[in-house]
């Protein structure tokens, strides 16, 4: 017994979405007549046709059998075996499993009128077989240009900025774009990612060129506040050195055994200034 399929158009969270509802066969008296004469044929020649009424499909696929050019049933057959009339039936099989492709590099303006290149992955399933056979004539084909155009359109309203920092935002954004598109084709975009952006070598060279201007001028301020930052120890250090004249002797000490340490054939033994001026008065006296 065959079926007719009604369509109509819902808002779902996979966008606009196909419902299928059970009407009452439209197929005719001659359309039942070329049945009737298929079932005569197949059971005459049973040894020989039960091979051709036998179809089988994998776990993974399902088929959409078409009886005298309309849908048999509102469910798509499979896995595993079902039954087809010779000449009155034609089946197509629907993958369900997830495919990938690629975008083709784009290259568009951005928002600050910046020219740039950029390429994706799309990650994609059929969801609903029937939709995807009756409402597109090619849905991978289809979902593919969708996806070059849905990047141009994304891409284009956003900043340079934006699209070197942002781009799961502008991934989700574009999932979002394909998945309502699609849905009317019964297809379920479940990824879409930005591959690799490519700039013009001049707008390279100067962004490398600004960027290295920023790295110099933090290192130089950075250099300028560690010798402030010295210079306010060396002060702290001074003022207790001469409250206490034996931690400069201390501190001579250690530098002669830091030196010593390193095994230089000279050695330079800083002598006060204070012992050579009492050696001195000693002998004018």
């Amino acid at each position: 017994m065959t079926t007719v399929i009604r369509v109509q158009d819902r808002e779902t969270e996979h966008g606009r979405h196909i419902i299928q509802d059970d009407k009452p066969p439209s197929l005719g008296c001659f359309g039942w007549f070329i049945i009737f004469i298929a079932i005569i044929i197949t059971i005459g020649l049973l040894p020989v046709t039960i091979f051709m009424c036998i179809k089988i499909v994998k776990e993974y696929e399902r088929a959409v059998i078409f009886r005298l050019g309309r849908i048999v049933d509102k469910k798509p057959k499979g896995p595993g075996i079902f039954f087809v009339l010779p000449c009155t039936d034609t089946f197509r099989k629907v993958d369900l499993r997830t495919v990938t492709f690629d975008i083709p590099a784009q290259e568009f303006l951005t928002k600050d009128s910046v020219t740039v290149s950029v390429d994706g992955v799309v990650y994609f399933r059929v969801f609903d077989p029937i939709c995807s056979v009756v409402n597109v004539s090619n849905a991978d084909h289809a979902t593919r240009l969708l996806a070059q155009t849905t990047l141009r359109n994304v891409l284009g309203t956003k900043n340079l900025s934006e699209l070197l920092s942002d781009r799961e935002g502008i991934s989700s954004s574009m999932q979002i774009a394909l998945d309502e598109a699609t849905g009317v084709w019964g297809i379920k975009v479940e990824r879409v990612e930005i591959k690799d952006v490519k700039l013009p070598l001049q707008l390279q060279r100067a962004m490398a060129a600004e960027a290295e201007a920023t790295r110099e001028a933090r290192a130089k301020v950075i250099a300028a506040e560690g010798e402030m930052n010295a210079s306010r120890a060396l002060k702290e250090a001074s003022l207790v050195m001469s409250e206490s004249p034996s931690a400069l002797q201390l501190r001579y000490l250690q530098t002669l055994n830091t030196i010593a340490a390193e095994r230089n054939s000279t050695i330079i033994f800083p002598l006060p200034i204070d012992i050579i001026q009492h050696f001195m008065s000693k002998k004018n006296g």
